[in-house]
């Protein structure tokens, strides 16, 4: 997850030149929402053994998809990786109920 956060964080650097090229351009105000939700995302990576990790996660999306005012690509950022946030929390929460299960292939025994 962190490094799904690293990406994200590249990604939302990466659209700092499109904000300067298009509209009003970059602005104190822009730029620091860019930069901060691209710090935001860095600093998570750091905290992703935390129980509530994943939700920050997903939180911070919105926080991104309201960047629409900024510029509407970043709102498309943010659903996108909404999207691969809510896949991820899916998957981790299948593992762990097939965990608590006994279901996984390392937990099975090798008679069949």
């Amino acid at each position: 997850m962190a490094g799904t956060l690293i990406l994200e964080a590249i990604v939302v650097l990466l659209a700092l030149p499109v904000v300067g090229a298009v509209g009003p351009g970059l602005t104190a105000g822009s730029t620091g929402y860019v930069v901060g939700v691209a710090v935001l995302l860095g600093l998570l990576a750091g905290v992703q053994g935390r129980s509530w990790a994943i939700w920050a996660n997903i939180g911070v999306q919105v926080l991104l998809i309201g960047g629409w005012f900024v510029y509407p690509g970043l709102s498309f950022i943010g659903v996108l990786f909404l999207v691969v946030w809510v896949l991820i929390a899916y998957l981790r929460a299948e593992v762990l109920r097939r965990q608590k299960r006994g279901l996984l292939p390392g937990q099975q025994s090798g008679e069949n």
